[in-house]
């Protein structure tokens, strides 16, 4: 998009400069005096040779439905509501066509009732051919309709009389020569039309306009791609020190993770986030470079001395053993530096494991008891995969789905974090439209493939494979909430603890209540899933998980613990107590204050001394850990930055994984001569400048509002959902209640990709 920019500030020149005569050669085109009365005639015949069944000719392809209703009495001279009764039920009213329009197709809450025995394919047929009128009355207005003209002195006005105060305030003419200048840019240079809410885009219009500047002339294409993208990248560096002097305090944790541009030349990027404030550093070429873990570690180096060694929390990678390595490396070498695995790719590795389960060359009898249970799983997925293949590869089916799901059944990357559970659930809401189309006499009448279609039919109208669907997405549902949960910028460190161990009791309490069991009994598919969890959770757990959760107050207070069956005060727990020690054994190396914060932890976790203040106790539930210990930790110095610092971090790198749809945005195919070195500049200043405008009130209200949200599909945000938008991330809470808050249905988030380098084990 960026190599069409100039296209559209263009037009400012056209506004700003001296008019210039456009002369359009209509010679090929229809009189613009063509009368609307002979275009609708003329669209008329057209409309009755190809719309509706057989010859039957369409008395109004304005309101092609009166002809599926008998007129009883026809409105009064100057007009009025029509007297009429349905072709296809008893029902009578006298209403405008509006109502017609409400009762023959089946729309709801229009203060009609629908018919009740329009089928399926007349229904379809109904659509058709009103969106055939629609399509041939707009053809019969844009022959009325000139292009527009450059405007003209008062003297050539073809309007007569003198012009209007209104039109030598506003000056109307020239807007809307403006309004036709912006729009054909955009139109010649391919651009999307929610490029128009773009605040900077609104902006430099804005400026333009509040400035006289009749000889300004855009930027050149050299100078835009070299010293003036330089200057934007030193502005954006310069915007973004104020998140930077947080750091000291509330720290920050680096993520990084790789992939390949469209020339598959190895990149490296580099993203530091604190208090979910996600800042793009770098992004490095490494071609010709081995990726060790020494080479990754040195890269690692790089960026910690530029973003200060004593403001680093932790580094964040997926589960590949080199970045693993590079990462114990970098902890080795620094007292104060964690190296933590991705939570969500740990958690995508437990969910591959329960609904993708594979059998080794050689299984053991525990493989194959593994199997039996998981299966019945895997089935499912091999049979909906089929079904969705069918239907995609074959044009017919899919022009037949189509017609009955306003929803798309498109494929899913099976690299996309939870893709079994996506596809899943997609089925599971145009079930009704599957299950539409297969009894339709279309589907019978087609009869390519006869038998896999029989199969297909066969599977969708079956009530016991929709039952092992929707129960296969009720146990895995904690698991993909979790996800969707930590794939966020938002500072979680502190909660992922807590939710591993509720996320394990949610998946026992569904498994338990579908098989009818007591919680006393075992159940041999939990078990088998609780053994994949608990082993990923090995692997990924960190003892810094163990200290943010010691350090959120609310696991102190007595509202959450009797919350749940079971549950300890974090002081109370033998592991995470072993953990918490061996972190503070990291962090203060020096005997006196290793000291001085244990002596401070146990007034804090025992809420002795001062903490025994009903205030402080009260808060520890009522607030955010963070106001608890802005308002209560002053006493406690030392585990009061700590807490300041672990409370403020993600846990995962999804930031990383994110910017690559930014990444290949910039840098696609058709771009793919771009210099590296270039497309980071672009990226650096794409990325920066979205996090930036988030932080602004603008972003929340207005035309402005969610500008880099949802693309074209912002004018129906109900519309906008997982498998639409690829580049949608929903690591701000709010953005997701607004973009997914309109029901359950299209409650979903973005696509959650994942590198294909991690840890398959």
């Amino acid at each position: 998009m960026y190599l069409f920019l100039p296209s559209l500030f263009y037009v400012i020149i056209q506004f700003f400069a001296p008019p210039i005569q456009f002369n359009y050669n209509f010679s090929s085109m229809a009189s613009p005096n063509l009368s609307a009365t002979a275009a609708s005639s003329s669209a008329s015949s057209a409309a009755s040779s190809s719309v509706g069944s057989g010859s039957r000719q369409i008395t109004d392809i304005r309101a092609p439905l009166w002809d599926h209703v008998t007129i009883l009495e026809k409105p009064k001279p100057g007009g009025g509501n029509i007297l009429w009764r349905c072709n296809y039920c008893p029902f009578s009213k006298s209403t405008s066509y509006t109502r017609v329009e409400a009762h023959l197709l089946q729309k709801l809450r229009q203060g009609i009732k629908t018919c009740p025995n329009v089928s399926f394919e007349m229904l379809s047929d109904m659509r058709r051919e009103v969106e055939k009128c629609k399509e041939l009355l707009e053809r019969s207005k844009a022959c009325t309709v000139s292009l527009p003209v450059a405007p003209s002195d008062n003297s050539k006005r073809t309007k007569r009389g003198p012009v209007s105060q209104l039109e030598k305030s506003w000056a109307l003419q020239d807007r809307k020569h403006l309004d036709a200048l912006i729009v054909r840019a955009m139109f010649s240079g391919g651009i999307s039309f929610n490029f128009l809410r773009n605040p900077y885009f609104r902006e430099a219009f804005a400026f333009a306009c509040s400035r006289n500047l009749p000889s300004y002339t855009i930027p050149g294409y050299n100078r835009a791609r070299e010293s003036l993208l330089k200057q934007e990248r030193r502005h954006i560096e310069t915007l973004l020190e104020s998140t930077k002097s947080t750091w000291p305090e509330k720290g920050v944790t680096i993520c990084s993770d790789g992939w390949s541009d469209p020339q598959r030349r190895p990149i490296i990027n580099f993203t530091a986030v604190s208090e979910k404030a996600p800042m793009f550093l770098r992004a490095d070429n490494c071609e010709g470079e081995y990726k060790s873990k020494e080479y990754i570690a040195e890269k690692l180096r790089a960026i910690i001395d530029e973003v200060g060694r004593q403001n680093v929390v932790q580094i964040i990678t997926d589960n590949a053993a080199n970045c693993k390595g590079a990462g114990l490396l970098i902890e080795a070498e620094n007292d104060h530096i964690f190296w933590t695995p991705c939570v969500v790719h740990t958690l995508n590795l437990a969910m591959k494991n329960i609904c993708e389960p594979k059998l080794p060359r050689t299984p053991t009898d525990e493989d194959m008891q593994v199997w039996s249970r998981l299966e019945f799983i895997n089935n499912v997925k091999v049979e909906a995969t089929m079904i969705k293949n069918f239907i995609m590869n074959h044009g017919m089916r899919l022009s037949m789905f189509n017609e009955f799901s306003h929803l798309k059944l498109l494929s899913i990357a099976e690299t996309r974090f939870a893709s079994v559970v996506c596809m899943l659930k997609r089925f599971v809401e145009v079930k009704a439209a599957l299950q539409h189309m297969v009894i339709s006499d279309k589907w019978s009448i087609y009869k390519e493939d006869a038998s896999t279609a029989q199969h297909v039919k066969e599977k969708i109208l079956s009530d016991v494979w929709w039952g092992n669907v929707e129960y296969i997405l009720r146990f895995t549902s904690p698991i993909y909430d979790m996800i969707r949960f930590a794939d966020t910028d938002t500072p979680c460190l502190h909660l992922i603890y807590e939710m591993w161990d509720s996320m394990i009791e949610k998946v026992k309490k569904e498994i338990y209540l579908y098989e009818g069991k007591e919680p006393n009994e075992e159940s041999d598919l939990y078990s088998v899933i609780h053994d994949i969890l608990i082993a990923r959770w090995t692997k990924g757990n960190n003892p810094l998980h163990c200290l943010a959760h010691s350090l959120n107050p609310r696991f102190y207070s007595n509202m959450w613990l009797q919350e749940g069956a079971g549950r300890l005060p974090p002081h109370k727990d033998k592991e995470i107590s072993q953990m918490r020690m061996t972190c503070f054994k990291k962090f203060f190396r020096i005997p006196q204050e290793l000291a001085a914060v244990k002596e401070e932890y146990a007034r804090f976790s025992s809420c002795s001394e001062e903490f025994n203040d009903p205030d402080s106790i009260h808060d520890r539930w009522a607030v955010s850990p963070m106001t608890w210990w802005t308002n209560h930790g002053q006493s406690i110095p030392l585990l009061m930055s700590l807490a300041m610092k672990l409370l403020s971090q993600p846990a995962s790198s999804s930031c990383c994984e994110r910017n690559w749809s930014t990444y290949s945005f910039i840098h696609s195919v058709k771009r793919n001569a771009l210099t590296p070195e270039r497309a980071e500049d672009l990226v650096f200043v794409h990325s920066n400048l979205r996090h930036l405008s988030r932080r602004t009130d603008a972003y929340k209200k207005g035309e402005t509002r969610m500008w880099d949200v949802g693309g074209d599909s912002f004018d129906s945000l109900s519309g906008v959902g997982l498998l639409e938008v690829a580049d949608l991330s929903i690591d701000e809470p709010e953005l997701q209640a607004v973009s997914f808050g309109l029901g359950d249905a299209e409650d979903e988030g973005v696509e959650l990709e994942e590198t294909g380098n991690e840890e398959e084990a």
